[in-house]
């Protein structure tokens, strides 16, 4: 995939999951949601597997080892090791390694899966500002993070310790709902100190490397449900993505998402890996995909035809994406994803 601007879905005469030799797969919104298994994400990963593609977890979430999260995978229904298991832990603790020398003390704001990560890049994790550490690390911790692990984080940065974030997703999604995520613990550090972290997660480089050398993939292909960690993360690395509807991204976003949060692919959930994609293609003044024709006027996006709702969606993000780009037209789709039922 190349950085030029997307203006439409592509298709894809061959399956995803005979097209790409391995899937980059998001967790939370992709996988499961709450804890359980999103429905047919387990018969639909099970069958890209059987078939020769290799599956790889990707998620922001620093809290959980590689070891917990293959765990849960394999209690889902889904046979998963460790080795096939990439967090945002791994990634800053490799970019941190980097910057210091091995055997370092590194002040731990976070949960296990960042010590875990620190020990595997050879530095030792410490809990307080007066452990002479070198540097400071950031992660989600869990609801239960005391607030004064950011009075060591604000110490040690005062100090002129330089400071690392594993990731700045503001939410995080819950059994409950949607909660703080590493990005709003970040904000509190960065409000305290003025200071600005290295941040390693999705949509940032650090991760995507940190994904390729485990993984040794060479036609990735991303799989996530947020434009802003999972689509962009793609982006940045020059990789195909395919955005799931199961998560936190609606229509009405994917509509209106910019060039870098604009996916290759679109579908409902983890089936779309499992077939072809279906063409969009230019009709008239408009772009037409099965059954259904869209066009942008000046003010609106139109919506004719019938069929699958999801091309319906996708002849509708070319409509909107080609709009957008030339600033002509102001987007309003309500009408067209309700009829959708989108």
């Amino acid at each position: 995939m190349s950085q030029s601007v997307r203006t439409s879905p592509e298709g894809s005469a061959r399956a995803l999951s005979e097209a790409y030799d391995t899937a980059l797969l998001d967790l939370d919104g992709v996988v499961y949601a709450g804890g359980n298994a999103i429905a047919h994400a387990v018969d639909s990963l099970a069958t890209a597997h059987t078939g020769g593609m290799r599956l790889a977890y990707v998620t922001n979430n620093a809290l959980r080892t590689p070891d917990a999260v293959a765990e849960h995978l394999t209690e889902l229904g889904i046979p998963t090791g460790a080795d096939d298991v990439i967090t945002s832990a791994q990634a800053v603790a490799r970019l941190i390694s980097e910057q210091v020398p091995a055997g370092s003390r590194v002040l731990v704001i976070g949960g296990e899966g960042l010590r875990v990560a620190l020990r595997e890049r050879g530095l030792e994790p410490v809990d307080s500002a007066d452990d002479e550490p070198v540097a400071v690390v950031q992660g989600y911790g869990g609801p239960d993070l005391a607030w004064g692990r950011f009075a060591e984080a604000c110490y040690a940065i005062a100090r002129g310790v330089p400071w690392f974030a594993s990731n700045t997703d503001l939410t995080i999604p819950s059994a409950r709902g949607i909660a703080p995520g590493n990005g709003a613990a970040v904000e509190v550090v960065r409000i305290a100190t003025g200071a600005e972290p290295q941040v390693a997660g999705k949509p940032l480089p650090p991760m995507h490397k940190e994904t390729i050398l485990r993984t040794g993939a060479e036609r990735p292909l991303v799989v996530g449900d947020r434009l802003d960690t999972d689509i962009e993360g793609a982006f940045n690395g020059e990789v195909d993505s395919l955005l799931v509807l199961t998560g936190v991204t609606d229509g009405a976003q994917l509509l209106a998402a910019p060039p870098q949060h604009r996916p290759t692919y679109v579908d409902a959930d983890l089936r779309g890996m499992l077939t072809g994609q279906p063409e969009v293609t230019g009709a008239g003044d408009g772009f037409r995909c099965g059954g259904w024709t869209a066009t942008a006027g000046r003010d609106r996006l139109e919506l004719d035809g019938e069929g699958e709702p999801l091309d319906g969606l996708r002849a509708l993000c070319a409509a909107a994406w080609t709009a957008a780009g030339d600033g002509s037209c102001a987007l309003d789709a309500e009408k067209a994803l309700v009829r959708l039922g989108l």
